[in-house]
């Protein structure tokens, strides 16, 4: 069984709960972890307010602080195999993007804030009274309540856990309970690399945990990365105590495929954009917009690119499509499925459960979509691509920028200056112009609209785990 790592100690939780974790690829438990109840959540919050005014942590050189992340992204690269399975197994994901792409990402993130420790800085600001010095500074906002999916749980805690130690805060991570393996793992290797008891402390739980940690008054910001609706549910149980909030959340990126675009180049961006980690990821291309008169070349070779990939389990090394992260999410995808088809699309390929023991499905791609179809406008979070066709490229920014969604989108052109004309006008945190999504430690990620409040990663991130003060010092005599 995994425990719970409150003030530097490993334990179960205070009433001995514990929940399964499953291998969504043979829908067998791996384990049990602890459940967290009230108490524990009060416990880690404590500790981490402790902590936080601890000579240990809070006169900690920005240095110091800064090799200790650096360890953590050499401890993350000599376990990379160990972490790479455990992300597979509990998660599902190939072990092929594990490997080149979430284990390395982890180290990556660690690496890049332990870089900005020693940079973060005030500035001398000239005031308008005689004899007056004004100059600011940056201090930790406090304790921070860091909320993680279960798409890329191993990553996408890096992305909170780097900044927030790096601006010198002490945090309460509670993974999802669907994935929660590979970060008990890392938070091993952080206690291994040396941080002070309390400054990192895990909690492994479902949905009723991250709402207490929200309404808990000791907790001073939360991060949260998961669906809007939750998101929407964290705002309502934080607002009592005005916590700072950092929220990404769902999403619907449009990819947009011009007449002049190179087709075979945008099928093969495309299907990655859509299909990574079986479509299962917040930014992945999800609606497709495509120039009536390349429609169907696009949407037949997108068909046969799709149908061409092996849905498996992701520790078989053929393995491009993993399976989905449990039975109640395939069959959401199946519903969404189900609807595209009572409302007209056409089905091209897949659109049904793949074989498997686990919760695999078809990469399923639909023709002859609309904009008020649900699988247009609804987050699928699945391997489903809808194909919509357009007839004046005027139209297709009021089309993209449409729905309440706005973390990405994508554009396929050969002429860039139409490309960036239309990155201007979309509605959306991140444009990628002939590529396909990419995080990255130094640029800033997160969305407009109902994708989110904030940013995470490059420079934002210090915004976002800092408060600035104002000191005035008076030069004459008093």
């Amino acid at each position: 069984m995994t425990g719970l790592y409150i003030g530097g100690a490993w334990g179960p939780a205070a009433d001995g709960a514990t929940f399964a974790t499953l291998d969504p690829a043979e829908a067998t438990v791996i384990t049990e972890c602890a459940e967290v109840g009230p108490a524990d959540v009060d416990r880690a919050v404590t500790a981490a307010r402790a902590a936080l005014d601890d000579p240990a942590w809070a006169q900690l050189p920005a240095a110091a602080r800064a090799r200790l992340l650096w360890k953590v992204a050499d401890l993350v690269e000599e376990h990379a195999d160990e972490l790479a399975e455990l992300e597979t197994r509990d998660n599902g994901q190939p072990l092929a993007v594990a490997r080149n792409v979430t284990v390395p990402g982890t180290a990556e993130h660690f690496r890049y804030f332990a870089g900005w420790c020693t940079k973060i800085e005030g500035s001398v600001l000239p005031v308008s009274y005689p004899d007056t010095l004004h100059y600011t500074r940056r201090e930790p906002v406090g304790v921070c309540a860091l909320i993680t999916p279960w798409n890329f749980p191993l990553m996408i805690a890096a992305w909170k856990l780097a900044p927030a130690l790096a601006c010198g805060n002490t945090v309460v991570l509670k993974p999802a309970e669907q994935t929660p393996l590979s970060t008990v793992r890392l938070v091993e290797l952080m206690e291994l690399a040396g941080f002070p008891p309390g400054v990192v402390n895990l909690l492994t739980g479902g949905a009723e945990t991250g709402a207490a940690l929200a309404g808990h008054a000791g907790v001073d910001k939360i991060s949260f990365t998961g669906s809007t609706a939750v998101g929407r549910s964290l705002v309502h149980a934080s607002a009592g105590d005005l916590k700072r909030l950092t929220l990404e959340l769902g999403g619907k990126a449009p990819s947009i495929i011009a007449a002049d675009a190179d087709i075979d180049a945008a099928v093969a961006g495309n299907v990655q954009g859509a299909l990574f980690n079986s479509g299962q990821v917040c930014a992945a291309y999800s609606r497709f917009y495509v120039d009536r008169k390349r429609a169907d070349e696009f949407t037949s070779k997108m068909a046969a690119a799709a149908a061409a990939l092996k849905v498996g389990p992701g520790l078989d090394p053929a393995t491009d499509l993993g399976p989905l992260i449990s039975e109640e999410h395939l069959m959401s995808v199946d519903a969404h499925v189900r609807s595209a088809l009572y409302d007209g699309a056409q089905l091209v390929t897949g659109g049904r459960r793949a074989d498997g023991p686990g919760f695999f499905y078809q990469p399923t791609v639909f023709a002859e979509v609309t904009d008020t179809m649900a699988v247009a406008r609804e987050e699928v979070f699945g391997p489903v691509i809808p194909v919509l066709a357009y007839d004046d490229p005027e139209e297709i920014v009021g089309r993209a920028n449409g729905l309440e969604y706005g973390l990405a989108a994508s554009i396929w052109t050969n002429d860039l200056s139409t490309a960036h004309r239309l990155a201007a006008r979309i509605k959306a945190g991140a444009v990628f112009i002939n590529m396909i999504h990419v995080p990255d430690a130094a640029t800033t990620w997160g969305g407009y609209k109902a994708s989110g409040w904030g940013r995470e990663m490059g420079p934002y991130a210090i915004d976002a785990y800092t408060e600035v003060k104002g000191v005035w010092t008076h030069l004459g005599r008093v």
